[in-house]
């Protein structure tokens, strides 16, 4: 079994989703993996990891609507703001997705559907550098 890790940096504009897929294939290609599995993970608290639509940019805008809903940015509704007001809705919107996701390798190739997308989640206001691990494992 071959075992390859790289770590992915990203320069986020701040909120809104990151399309890394070309970033995390590439890590693939250099694996040398046919058969296997691609492991992420973000390390982050504030950002998050989503496979989601990558045909129509209104998905992301409704995402990003809907996520504002469930944690919206309000000074007076956390006790948590050390960092700005954008910090603890961050962290609730990280909380509500994943940090990590784990994608099938055939034919040395992601194994994603035709409108799939892998994305870092940028939930910070301002943009920030992030760092993906990426850890390939298989024949």
């Amino acid at each position: 079994m071959k075992l390859h890790q790289e770590t992915v940096r990203i320069e986020t504009r701040g909120k809104g989703l990151n399309d890394v897929t070309q970033k995390v294939a590439r890590v693939v290609t250099a694996s040398g993996v046919r058969t296997g599995l691609c492991c992420l993970f973000v390390r982050h608290t504030s950002c998050s990891l989503v496979v989601q639509e990558n045909a129509d940019p209104a998905v992301q805008r409704d995402l990003e609507r809907w996520m504002d809903r469930i944690a919206p940015e309000d000074a007076k509704a956390y006790e948590h703001d050390t960092e700005g007001a954008d910090d603890m809705p961050a962290h609730l919107k990280s909380a509500v997705t994943k940090t990590s996701e784990t994608i099938p390798i055939a034919g040395a190739s992601l194994v994603l559907g035709t409108w799939q997308a892998i994305y870092l989640w940028e939930h910070r206001s301002a943009g920030h550098r992030r760092e993906i691990v990426v850890h390939v494992m298989g024949e």
